[in-house]
């Protein structure tokens, strides 16, 4: 029987880059364009992690407001202008990345982000060339969800589930792999909390980006 290639698939948001400043910038700018200003009194950083079009009709609730759609395309007119640079890489991942491809696996990040803010990332953040594929939500909402969209990328590249882990900071991501019998690691530095990724039942929980490659080859050698 031959052995699965091996990748690690990747969230964005929270594991790879911290991307709160540009996030929430760009909701801010999609409630202005709505006619509404900001309160600075509600935290949002819970609506990081989940598809947009799953959590702006509640956003747009706390000011009496429908309009999700609108909202929505709002958002993304200012995420694609100006929103994408406020990312920044978590210290130790551009290191991680570069020890897990040494160790043979490849890399992918899958994320419920569009494809093309995503690439927009990555790309200016000079990340895009350790990465053998960046897969995000298409037009349509199709993919919006992580277990569609890790189907979707085990397809698309003929991984093998028990070839494959994966690393993500929010129960969607546990989510998402479990539904395609795909290891997971929990990462403790992006936007979702122990408590949370304990309860979605990660396999691994880590604390900084170096434990990653040691966590990847531990859960595959349990296979």
């Amino acid at each position: 029987m031959s052995v699965p290639r091996r990748a690690v698939l990747l969230d964005l948001d929270g594991t790879l880059v911290d991307s709160r400043p540009g996030i929430l910038g760009s909701y801010a700018a999609a409630l202005r364009a709505l006619g509404h200003e900001p309160d600075p009194a509600v935290d949002l950083t819970w609506v990081i992690g989940p598809p947009l079009d799953d959590v702006m009709g509640e956003v747009l609730a706390h000011y009496g407001d429908d309009r999700a759609a609108e909202a929505v395309a709002a958002y993304r007119a200012d995420y694609n202008a100006r929103g994408y640079l406020g990312s920044t890489p978590y210290p130790g991942i551009a290191e991680a990345l570069a020890a897990l491809r040494a160790e043979g696996f490849a890399l992918h990040v899958a994320t419920s982000k569009r494809t093309v803010p995503a690439r927009l990332i990555l790309e200016h953040l000079g990340l895009d060339a350790m990465l053998d594929g960046i897969h995000g939500s298409e037009p349509g909402g199709a993919l919006d969800h992580k277990p569609e969209l890790l189907a979707a990328v085990l397809a698309r590249t003929g991984l093998a589930p028990e070839g494959c882990v994966m690393v993500g900071d929010r129960r969607f991501d546990i989510a998402g792999a479990q539904a395609n019998r795909v290891r997971c690691i929990g990462v403790l530095w992006g936007f979702g909390a122990r408590d949370e990724l304990e309860r979605a039942g990660a396999d691994r929980l880590a604390g900084s980006p170096g434990e990653l490659p040691g966590m990847a080859e531990a859960l595959l050698d349990r296979r």
